[in-house]
C-alpha cells in the first residue's frame, strides 16, 4: 500500500505543460524479496533458527522505484517480471499498489521470478538469492519502445555503474535532457578505474559509499575524495554511514555535510535505495545542497526503522509525522532541529500520529 500523502507533489512548483510526464526512469532486475527479522544472531550451522518477524515485497531495483514513488515522483520502470505467482505478486505491489508506471516493462513467459532471503541481525542483514538473467524481450510482446534502449523522456534517470558494462540507454536518456543520478557497486576486478565506468561521462551526480570513492580516487579520506570525484561528475555524493554524507558541487566548489540521524536500526535493506531517492528529489525540486543531504539522509534512517526494501521506504506521511513528533521531544538539540526547518513549507499540518501503523504485505491473502 502506497504510503503518499495525498496532494504532496515536490516538484508542483516548477511543473510545465511541456514537461515530460515521467519524473524519474529506472531499469534493473526485480526480485521478490522475503525478510526475516527479529534474529538474535547469525544462523548456526547444523540448527534451525526461528524469526520473530517475517515480510514479502518487491525488491532489487523495486526499492528505489517504491521509494520515488512513495515521494511523489512520477516513476516509469523497464524490468522483466517472472512468469509466476511471485512475479505476478511483485507486478501488482508495484503498478497497484505504488502507482509506478511499468509499461516499458514485460513478463517473460516460462521464467521463475529471482528472489532473495535476508536475515537481519545485530543491525546487519545476510542475503541468499537465486535466479537466472531474464531473456531479452525480443518475441514477448512487451509494449512499447525496444527495452530499454529507448527510454522514455525523463526529468532524471538513475543507473547502476559497473566496470566495462556500458548501458546504451544511459547515452539516449541523457541526450533526451534526462538528468543522470547513478551509484556503483563493489569493484571485484580490483582496478577501481574511473574511466572503465562509461555511464560516468553522462552523469550529473555520481553517489558511492566512502570506501568506493577512496578506492576509485586513491584517496585516504572521503572528503578528499568528493572532491577528487568532482573533478570529472557536477555533483559528487560520498555517503559516510553513521557520519552521514558529504557533498561537492563541482560546478561552484560549495560543499555540504550532514550527519546521519541516530535511530534504532531494525533492517538496513535498501537505506543506500531510499537515501538515493531522497537526493534524487530533493534535486530536482531545486533545494540547496545541505537540504537534500539532510532530506536523504532523514529517508534512510526512516527506512532502516521498518524490515524489507520497498516495504521500509517512507513517504510524506512518515517524514510529517517524524517532523512533529521530533519537535515535542525535550532532549532535542534546537541547532539540529534547525537544521530540517525547510520541511515546514513541504509538509501537510495535520499529519498522522506516531507511531504509524503500516501494511504488511503477504503473498497469498485475498481481499
Amino acid at each position: 500500500m502506497s504510503t503518499e500523502t495525498p496532494g504532496i507533489d515536490p516538484l508542483l512548483a516548477l511543473r510545465a505543460p511541456r514537461d515530460p510526464y515521467c519524473d524519474v526512469f529506472l531499469t534493473g532486475p526485480v526480485f521478490l524479496d522475503i525478510i526475516f527479522t527479529g534474529l538474535d544472531s547469525a544462523p548456526v550451522r547444523g540448527t534451525e533458527s526461528w524469526a520473530r518477524g517475517m515480510g514479502s515485497s518487491p525488491g532489487g531495483v523495486a526499492n528505489m522505484a517504491t521509494a520515488l514513488a512513495r515521494l511523489g515522483l512520477h516513476t516509469s520502470l523497464a524490468a522483466a517480471f517472472g512468469d509466476d505467482h511471485y512475479g505476478e505478486y511483485c507486478w501488482d505491489a508495484l503498478e497497484q499498489g505504488e502507482g509506478i508506471d511499468l509499461s516499458m516493462s514485460h513478463t517473460v513467459p516460462g521464467w521463475h521470478s529471482p528472489v532473495t532471503v535476508s536475515m537481519a541481525y545485530e543491525g546487519e542483514r545476510t542475503m541468499v538469492s537465486h535466479g537466472h538473467e531474464a531473456p531479452p524481450p525480443t518475441g514477448t510482446g512487451a509494449p512499447g519502445p525496444a527495452f530499454p534502449h529507448c527510454p522514455p523522456r525523463a526529468r532524471a534517470a538513475i543507473a547502476s555503474l559497473a566496470p566495462e558494462r556500458g548501458e546504451p540507454w544511459v547515452a539516449t536518456a541523457a541526450r533526451d535532457g534526462a538528468r543522470i543520478f547513478a551509484d556503483v557497486g563493489w569493484d571485484d576486478s580490483g582496478r577501481w578505474d574511473l574511466d572503465a565506468l562509461p555511464g560516468l561521462a553522462h552523469c550529473e551526480a555520481f553517489l558511492p559509499n566512502a570506501q568506493e570513492a577512496m578506492r576509485y580516487t586513491r584517496t585516504d579520506c572521503p572528503r578528499a575524495a568528493a572532491h577528487a570525484l568532482a573533478e570529472r561528475v557536477p555533483l559528487a555524493v560520498v555517503t559516510l554511514g553513521a557520519e552521514g554524507a558529504y557533498a561537492v558541487d563541482g560546478r561552484t566548489g560549495a560543499s555540504a555535510q550532514v550527519p546521519a540521524i541516530e535511530v534504532a536500526a531494525l533492517d538496513p535493506t535498501g537505506a543506500g535505495d531510499v537515501f538515493v531517492a531522497g537526493f534524487v528529489t530533493g534535486t530536482l525540486a531545486d533545494w540547496p545542497l545541505a537540504d537534500r543531504l539532510a532530506f536523504a539522509g532523514l529517508t534512510a534512517a526512516l527506512s532502516v526503522q521498518e524490515f524489507g526494501g520497498s516495504l521500509s521506504a517512507p513517504g510524506w506521511t512518515e517524514v510529517a509525522a517524524w517532523w512533529q513528533r521530533i519537535r515535542t521531544l525535550d532532549d532535542q538539540d534546537p541547532a539540529a532541529l534547525e537544521r530540517y526547518a525547510f520541511l515546514d513549507d513541504l509538509l501537510p499540518t495535520t499529519p498522522r500520529a506516531w507511531p504509524l501503523r503500516r501494511a504488511v504485505p503477504t503473498i497469498g491473502f485475498r481481499q
